[in-house]
């Protein structure tokens, strides 16, 4: 069992149900925040302040017992995840300034159809008919958010997409990580890696943070920490495969957000696109297999 193993609690699916409820909440609030504090200065700065603003909370911790608690084996799984967490975090901000919040939120969490797939592309095991049945289903929810009446697919939609591809990657490499990594080691390296990996983001694409927009970054700063800290402690309760239907909460909090303060009500054919990528993840994240396959961390 997942709680027999280093790293692991025994399974609680209601504590790691309600903590990764937690964590997306957390997320709805960051890509509010980050729509709000766009205005005040670029996308590459903005991503470089929220990370330097986690690492900020988190280093001190982190490190309070010297370096030697930090040491790790697993140095290039960090590395994944930093890498494709930074670049999944700037693809949907950028997505945010282009499309609606809830539109930029749905096309880019549709990452849990994909983390069963990721997870028979690292075993090379079988994967359940219900797994391809219910992606088929989620992608086809994708494809009518991305295309409702026919036209091109614009650049912000095409870069949400991009950002769930390296979403479900980072998610992944989260549970992972948690068989053999302590939290504080995992939001340490992550926070590392992804400022420093920030630095030449936001040197390309400089822009002074207007005063103003301070505020709203700090708060930015302190829930995509909330929701990092949250996931990680949620994934040693339960598998990230049985937690990803909870990920989808995201898509109603942001939905109610962007019609609260941007009065951006979804259209019917985003209705539909909801309804079809939350049933096709709910049936892709069944699969007892993909299930099986995401606790064994690659080599």
């Amino acid at each position: 069992m997942a709680g027999e193993r280093a790293g692991y609690r025994t399974e609680n699916l209601a504590a790691g149900a309600a903590l990764t409820t937690a964590a997306f909440f957390c997320v709805a609030l960051v890509g509010a925040l980050a729509k709000v504090s766009g205005r005040y200065t670029s996308t590459g700065v903005l991503l470089l302040a929220q990370n330097a603003i986690c690492l900020a909370a988190v280093a001190p911790v982190a490190l309070r017992h010297g370096r030697a608690p930090m040491r790790t084996r697993r140095f290039g799984l960090h590395l994944l995840r930093a890498a494709t967490g930074t670049a999944a975090w700037y693809a949907l901000f950028f997505a945010i300034t282009l499309i609606p919040l809830a539109n930029a939120t749905l096309l880019s969490y549709s990452a849990p159809l994909w983390m069963p797939l990721i997870a028979w592309a690292v075993t090379r095991q079988r994967v359940a008919t219900a797994t391809w049945v219910g992606a088929g289903v989620g992608f086809a929810g994708v494809v009518l958010v991305l295309r409702p009446q026919g036209h091109g697919v614009s650049l912000g939609e095409l870069s949400a997409f991009a950002g769930a591809l390296l979403l479900a990657v980072a998610m992944m490499s989260v549970r992972w990580l948690g068989a053999t990594e302590p939290t504080m080691r995992i939001l340490f390296y992550y926070f590392l890696l992804s400022t420093a990996m920030s630095v030449p983001i936001a040197a390309a694409d400089l822009r002074a943070i207007a005063a103003p927009g301070w505020p709203w970054l700090i708060a930015l700063g302190l829930a995509q920490w909330g929701s990092q800290l949250l996931v990680i402690i949620a994934y040693r309760f339960a598998p990230a495969e049985k937690l990803g239907p909870f990920i989808y909460s995201v898509i109603v909090f942001t939905a109610l957000i962007d019609w609260l303060f941007w009065d951006h009500r979804p259209t019917l054919s985003t209705y539909l696109g909801m309804a079809l990528v939350i049933g096709g993840g709910l049936l892709a994240v069944r699969a007892k297999t993909a299930a099986a396959q995401a606790v064994s961390p690659p080599p």
